[in-house]
């Protein structure tokens, strides 16, 4: 079964949830705010993907940070940024036993999920 990673009450994981249960796609939640999150996933979803792929520098959350946490950004850094602050992971994060989405897409959920 598909897990969804996310914030319960973010605009984008709505619509992400809003897809699957219209196409009849069970799946679980993870909520960042209320289990967070951990440098082991965020480092797989890394390797996989790449850590500017994981990382929202558009948000809030992201102009909340110092200056000095935004500056000389590498793998370390980002994901430990993300770990302690997981509102800058792009949401929402889709992982299946095959694939690992970043972001909503309703075409790239649709060719993950075809029959």
């Amino acid at each position: 079964m598909p897990t969804i990673y996310g914030i319960k009450n973010c605009d984008t994981m709505k619509k992400a949830f809003a897809w699957l249960d219209g196409h009849g796609v069970h799946y679980d939640f993870h909520d960042y705010k209320t289990a967070g999150i951990d440098v082991a996933r965020l480092t797989a979803w890394s390797k996989q993907v790449g850590w500017e792929v994981l990382l929202n520098t558009h948000g809030t959350s992201w102009r909340k940070l110092s200056p000095t946490q935004q500056a000389h950004l590498d793998e370390a850094k980002a994901l430990k940024l993300m770990s302690e602050h997981p509102s800058l992971i792009k949401r929402p994060v889709l992982e299946n036993e095959k694939t690992l989405l970043v972001g909503f897409v309703p075409e790239r959920y649709t060719e993950a999920f075809k029959k």
